[in-house]
């Protein structure tokens, strides 16, 4: 075969560097766990020494892309494995080592390990590090470097572990002198231009590769391309000449023997883009003098594009430099690749679900109802919301009846007066608000609907812009505009809740409980997570959260001091703002105040919140007693004989062994699906964002968009994070037996698209039936986008929520509950979780565990929970995650007493015809017309005896002589009770009883 003009110049540069010492030397080869890395590191140079002799110097060009190679350990072994001790070094840079060592007599094989690293810590969480160089060379034979004339080493091969610590070639770096004479050459020049294929992602940032200096730069992209396929490449800056400002990219339409590929249809992701929020974005994008940025450029071939080559251009422009110009030349080929290419992730086909838009759109999702208006008032599933003159809430109104299963008929008010924004002069005088007009609706769609409004006071402007959504979340923006100089003693929200609507509380530095009667906070978002909290009762209740322009969703679970909240300018005015609580009458009232500060003329403060309206929607009990969760990845046949009906596949396992990137197994995701399907079992996945596994095939073009997907930190973590990232990351979950190592996302990034674009694909692809999510790291928005991509033919998709109790100092001391409630509307079923107490109050169960007051139920996991305790909110632990507590023979009572179809009264419901008459054993039902199932606890800090008050009359039942309590292994022998005879409750434990 004929080599073309251009391959032979390029065959003959590389004969020419090799030549001259500055190409190629060496070979780049992987050695498929030929070693252990945990001993001796992740790289090796394999050496030949021939001839006899005490001293052996070889000179590797290793071309290292790590920093300080001098200071880093250096360990020579023969090819039996024997380390070597008399090893001395001569020089040791970036671009060479060498090194000088004792042969062992008959061997002519050795290999240098040049990466040796120690891990310390959790196995989870590994402190690795790279030791120094330790001098162990005996000083009589360091005394024969000179006096001997070293045997000459020969530098065979460079071999990684494995194929995915591999440097070769785009971590291969140029030397200072290659580097500097390719700079010369295009002095010319503000920056150079490497064109590379997707299969080739640039990974360095500092360097440029070798690969670069035997190829040069091009003005030139040519690429093959597939009908329909999602196609991916880059054009890579290297600024050699200056520091280049606010790059852009534009492109031509590329012409060719069909319809033209418009140029609008191709975009950089590192310029432009698609928000997580659906919104278009631009990205200014700097580039520092002698570093490196690719430009990832993407666009998709129509189906119908006819075959041939299609040529255009694209053109580079930098405010200061010259318009630059790179032909495009792409050949489209007759093949159709299916899915856009999504199914060859390899080839970056999957970067476009970075811009995505599935499923962002404000359509209702079940079982919400079109929101309505009527007047003032918006009605939405069991509430209603009233909007005042000033735009705020003048009253909430709930029809969830405080058992939870139902409707009622009429409503009830949770505010005693309406929602109030107050200004105090500095004086005392209180500023009185005139509104211009009444609210005026605008329905955005059949689930969501905003309204603006504008107050006025003496040179003072108020404008109000509301947003209420068909699951109860609201959003305001309140901006204050003062038109002169002005001096306030304070500027207050006020909430004026009901007392009977604010029994309960969580958030604010509070674990949930009952609310006190006074409280004061004051912000401190260095160390705490803390903007606003939850307050209510079972049946209605409101949290806000008080934000401003500046808000950044933050990090959460175990990183929230790396990424904390930003202070709100109004709210928080530089420490003097907080949140006051207090009772007069019937009210409870909120107080969120700013303090006293200046505003010069013209000035604006946004005094912006959040309010979600709870309960979500009623109790799906019927759900809790028939779905049973099996957390393990385990045999489809033992999972179905166990008595689950729904397996979560965690990652770490052999069909979804990497975390939170579930795209590596999915053929063997899918036989066991499909299996698992005939035996009626259903499948959910392990599958969120808050971090990301090391083995994504985007890895390098995320980290091209600099900190916008990956949060920014200290770095650490696995070798190979430290080894390929360098820099700038946090490190994160580590799997030891796969070398897993994960890196932390920032809060909110186009990653949550993908994210969106991935779990449709699983549905459609894989088959999976919905998500479990260990904490949260996205908003309620890309929440109610992955509700809707759940839904296939095998229904709408099950999402459960996992959390380790946030109520800690890493974590901001937030409440999991109240961290996450905003995702409650879309959630299935709670496990809260690690770390959570269920030694503590039944408040905290309550409100912070069982989910009840937001339309959920839960499930426990600390320790096993407590099975009696667990009973009174319907809960049960879950298979197989602790053998102290097998849910199995409490499930058998629900299916032994026929839990569908029952009606669960809790003991915080007044009017439940079943209580107990001591103070601390509390008592639910779950009743049926001719039977009742009761759940007896205790919270007492010792035995006690206590006995049933029966209304019998509202139970609709003969009272019978005895209470019947069933045998249940692990929990309760049976037993008969006369029913108005006291019994034993043995402290933290309880009783299931049966009344026919």
């Amino acid at each position: 075969m004929f080599l073309h003009i251009r391959e032979l110049i390029m065959l003959l540069l590389f004969l020419s560097l090799l030549t001259t010492g500055q190409g190629q030397e060496l070979r780049y080869t992987v050695c498929e766990n030929c070693w252990s890395p945990d001993s001796l590191g992740n790289h090796r140079a394999v050496i030949d020494v021939r001839g006899k002799g005490d001293v052996a110097r070889v000179t590797i060009r290793w071309r290292r892309r790590d920093y300080h190679p001098e200071s880093k350990m250096i360990i020579v072994t023969d090819s039996s494995g024997n380390i070597i001790q008399n090893v001395s070094r001569e020089h040791i840079d970036r671009e060479t080592g060498t090194i000088l060592f004792e042969p062992t007599t008959g061997i002519s094989r050795y290999h240098v390990y040049y990466l040796k690293y120690w891990s310390k810590g959790r196995s989870n969480y590994p402190v690795v590090t790279y030791p120094p160089f330790r001098e162990t060379a005996a000083a009589s034979w360091k005394s024969k470097i000179n006096s001997s004339r070293p045997l000459k080493g020969r530098v065979v091969e460079l071999q990684s572990i494995d194929s995915l610590n591999s440097f070769y070639p785009m971590e291969v770096i140029a030397t200072r002198a290659e580097t500097a004479t390719l700079a010369a050459k295009h002095n010319n020049l503000d920056f150079m231009i490497f064109p590379e294929d997707r299969m080739n992602p640039v990974r360095m940032k500092q360097d440029i590769p070798q690969r670069w200096i035997l190829k040069g730069p091009s003005d030139t992209f040519t690429s093959n391309v597939d009908k329909g396929e999602n196609f991916a490449f880059q054009l890579s800056l290297y600024p050699h000449a200056k520091r280049l400002k606010d790059v852009q990219v534009t492109f031509s339409d590329l012409a060719g023997p069909g319809k033209s590929i418009v140029g609008i249809g191709i975009s950089c992701i590192n310029t432009s883009g698609i928000g997580w929020d659906g919104l278009p974005f631009y990205k200014k994008l700097d580039v520092e003098k002698g570093t490196v940025q690719p430009l990832w450029c993407v666009l998709t071939i129509p189906e119908n594009q006819i075959p041939g080559l299609y040529t255009g251009t694209a053109i580079i422009q930098t405010k200061g430099s010259k318009a630059r110009k790179v032909t495009i030349r792409l050949t489209v080929t007759d093949r159709i690749s299916k899915h856009g290419g999504v199914d060859e992730p390899w080839k970056q086909t999957r970067l476009t679900w970075l811009n995505s838009t599935l499923a962002a759109n404000d359509d209702v999702i079940a079982p919400y109802l079109p929101l309505e208006v009527a007047g003032n008032s918006i009605s939405l599933l069991g509430r209603e919301v009233e909007i005042g003159d000033q735009g705020l809430p003048a009253q909430l109104r709930t029809y969830f009846s405080p058992r939870m299963t139902a409707l009622e008929k009429e409503s009830r008010s949770i505010l005693n007066a309406p929602f109030e924004f107050q200004l105090i002069r500095k004086g005392g005088e209180s500023v009185t608000w005139v509104s211009g007009s009444k609210p005026e609706f605008h329905k955005e769609s059949t689930g969501a609907i905003t309204w603006n409004m504008v107050s006025t006071a003496a040179n003072l402007k108020l404008e109000v812009s509301g947003r209420l959504e068909f699951d109860g979340y609201m959003l305001y923006s309140l901006k204050l505009t003062s038109l002169r100089d002005e001096e306030f003693e304070d500027v207050r929200l006020q909430i004026p809740l009901q007392k009977s609507f604010s029994k309960y509380m969580m958030g604010l530095g509070l674990p949930g409980g009952l609310r006190p009667a006074l409280f004061s906070w004051a912000w401190d978002v260095t160390n705490k997570n803390q903007d606003g909290a939850w307050i209510g009762n079972v049946n209605g209740g409101i949290q806000f959260s008080l934000r401003a322009e500046n808000y950044s969703r933050p990090l959460n679970t175990n990183f929230y001091l790396q990424k904390p909240l930003n202070l709100p300018p109004s709210w928080g005015n530089d420490g003097k703002g907080g949140i006051q609580i207090s009772e007069e009458g019937t009210t409870a009232l909120v107080n969120a105040f700013a303090g006293t500060r200046a505003m010069s003329a013209g000035e604006s403060l946004n005094f912006d919140f959040t309010l979600l309206f709870t309960p979500f929607h009623t109790l799906d009990t019927d759900f809790q007693w028939k779905t049973r969760f099996y957390h393990r990845y385990s045999p489809v046949d033992t999972i179905v004989k166990r008595g689950a009906t729904v397996v979560n596949i965690h990652h770490a396992n052999e069909i979804n062994p990497y975390i939170n990137y579930p795209f590596l197994r999915t053929r063997q995701m899918k036989e066991y699906i499909d299996l698992a399907h005939t035996r009626g079992l259903q499948v959910k996945i392990y599958n969120t964002v808050r971090e990301l596994s090391n083995r994504a095939y985007e890895t390098a073009p995320m980290r091209s968009l600099g900190t916008e997907i990956y949060s920014p930190g200290n770095g650490g973590g696995f070798s190979w994070l430290q080894e390929h990232l360098g820099d700038n990351y946090i490190a994160a979950w580590f799997v030891p037996e796969l070398k897993d190592a994960a890196v932390i996302n920032s809060g909110m990034s186009r990653w949550h698209n993908y994210y969106v674009e991935g779990m449709s694909w699983l549905v459609k692809n894989v088959g999976i039936d919905g998500i479990y999510l260990d904490d949260v790291a996205f908003d309620r928005t890309t929440m109610k986008r992955i509700r809707r991509v759940l839904r296939s033919e095998r229904g709408p998709g099950i999402i459960d929520l996992h959390s380790a109790n946030q109520f800690n100092k890493r974590d901001g001391f937030n409440n999991s509950a109240n961290l996450y409630l905003e995702h409650f509307p879309y959630i299935n079923r709670l496990w809260f979780g690690e770390y959570f107490d269920y030694d503590a109050k039944p408040d905290f169960w309550l409100t912070e565990v069982s989910g009840i007051p937001f339309g959920l139920m839960g499930e426990m996991l600390e320790k096993g929970g407590n099975p009696w305790r667990g009973m009174v909110y319907g809960m049960t632990n879950r298979m197989p995650w602790t053998d102290n507590s097998d849910p199995r023979h409490l499930w058998r009572v629900w299916d032994d007493f026929g839990m569908h179809g029952t009606e669960m009264i809790g003991y915080w419901v007044d009017d439940n015809p079943v209580k107990s008459d001591h103070p601390e054993v509390l008592v639910t039902i779950y009743r049926k017309k001719e039977s009742v199932l009761v759940a007896v606890a205790s919270w007492a800090k010792e035995d006690v005896m206590a006995s049933l008050q029966i209304d019998w009359a509202s139970l609709g039942l003969k009272p019978p002589r005895t209470l019947e309590a069933p045998a249940v292994p692990g929990f309760q022998d049976a037993l008969s009770i006369p029913v108005t005879e006291k019994f034993l409750i043995p402290k933290g434990k309880g009783l299931l009883l049966i009344i026919r």
